[in-house]
C-alpha cells in the first residue's frame, strides 16, 4: 500500500482535486434540478439546456466585454450576471408559458413536454452559436494557480477551481438552508412542498410559489454553466451530458432533498475523477454504479423517504 500511494500519490491528490471541483459544478445543477421537482413535481429534462445557455452566454458576454477594454477581474461577477439574467428571463416564460399548463398532467406528459423543450432549446443554441468551440478563460487565468502541498510534495493547481467552483457550492447550499428555514418566503415553498392543498386552502399562492421556484431553479442551472465555462471550451451537447448526470445525482440522494444532493455530488464528482486518472474506462459509468448500488439497498434515495400516495 504505500509503495503504490508513494508511485500514485501525487496523481491520487490532483484526482481528489479534480473531483472536488466537479462535484461543485455537479452540485450547482442538480440541485436546481432537486429544488424544481420539490415544490412542482416536474422532472424538467430541460434544465441541462438551461446549464448550457447559461455557459454559452457567460462566455459571449465575458468576450464581448473583453473586447470593449474592460479589466479581467471584471470577468468573475460576469459570470454571476449572466447566469442571473439567464435564469431571470427564461426561467419565468417556460413556467408561465408551457409548465403551468401541464402540472394537472400525468407525469409522463410532463416528461415528454420538457424532453421537447430540450430538443427545441439545444437546436436554439446551434442557432445562436453555431456547432464551433467557444472558449473565454479569463477568469480563471485571473485568479492564477497554487501549489496544493500533497505529503511531500506539492501539486499546482488553479485557484479557481479550487476555491471558486467549490466555495459557490457550499455558498448556495448554506444559504438554500437558512433560506428555507429561516425565513417566511422559504417557510411558505416549504410548506407548498409539504402539502400544496393545505398550504392553498390557507391562503398561500401556489401559483406565485412555482414561478419564483422554478426561476430560482433555473438561475442555479445557468450559474453551474457559466462557472464550468473557463474551465473547458463549449460545444454542443453539453446539456444533455449535465442532465443526465444531475438525473443520477437526485435519484441517488433522493428526490427534492438539497442537502443529499451536496453529499451525493461529492460521491460522483470525486469518484468519476479518480477513474479518469486511474480506469479511464471507467469514467462514464462510474456515477451509475453509484447510483444504482445505492438505489438497490435503499429505492427511494439516501436521503428520500416512502411518501404514501393519496387516492
Amino acid at each position: 500500500m504505500a509503495e503504490w500511494f508513494q508511485d500514485n500519490g501525487l496523481l491520487l491528490g490532483l484526482a481528489l482535486l479534480d473531483g472536488l471541483s466537479s462535484a461543485g459544478l455537479i452540485f450547482l445543477v442538480a440541485v436546481g434540478l432537486n429544488l424544481v421537482f420539490g415544490v412542482l413535481r416536474i422532472v424538467n429534462v430541460a434544465h441541462g439546456s438551461l446549464y448550457a445557455i447559461g455557459a454559452y452566454a457567460a462566455a459571449s458576454i465575458g468576450i464581448f466585454l473583453a473586447g470593449l477594454g474592460l479589466p479581467d477581474w471584471a470577468s468573475i461577477p460576469t459570470l454571476v450576471l449572466s447566469a442571473a439574467l439567464v435564469g431571470a428571463i427564461l426561467g419565468p416564460l417556460i413556467e408561465r408559458f408551457l409548465l403551468r399548463r401541464i402540472y394537472a398532467q400525468e407525469e409522463v406528459v410532463q416528461l415528454l413536454v420538457t424532453f421537447a423543450l430540450f430538443m427545441i432549446l439545444e437546436d436554439v443554441q446551434k442557432l445562436i452559436w453555431g456547432v464551433q468551440p467557444i472558449h473565454h478563460d479569463t477568469a480563471m487565468k485571473y485568479l492564477g494557480t497554487i501549489d496544493v502541498p500533497f505529503g511531500a510534495d506539492f501539486i499546482p493547481f488553479t485557484n479557481y477551481q479550487l476555491f471558486v467552483l467549490p466555495g459557490f457550492a457550499v455558498v448556495t447550499l448554506a444559504g438554500l438552508a437558512w433560506f428555507l428555514r429561516r425565513t417566511l418566503t422559504g417557510r411558505v415553498i416549504v410548506a407548498v412542498t409539504t402539502d400544496r392543498e393545505a398550504a392553498t386552502a390557507m391562503g398561500i399562492d401556489a401559483a406565485k410559489v412555482f414561478l419564483l421556484t422554478f426561476t430560482f431553479g433555473a438561475m442555479l442551472a445557468a450559474l453551474g454553466g457559466a462557472l464550468s465555462s473557463p474551465t473547458a471550451a463549449l460545444v454542443p451537447g453539453i446539456g444533455a451530458q449535465t442532465i443526465v448526470l444531475s438525473f443520477a445525482v437526485v435519484a441517488t440522494a433522493g428526490l427534492g432533498q438539497i442537502e443529499g444532493a451536496a453529499l451525493t455530488s461529492l460521491m460522483m464528482g470525486l469518484g468519476r475523477s479518480v477513474a479518469v486518472y486511474f480506469e479511464p474506462e471507467l469514467e462514464v459509468v462510474v456515477p451509475y454504479i453509484i447510483m444504482v448500488l445505492v438505489l438497490l439497498v435503499r429505492p427511494q434515495g439516501l436521503f428520500g423517504v416512502i411518501e404514501t400516495r393519496r387516492v
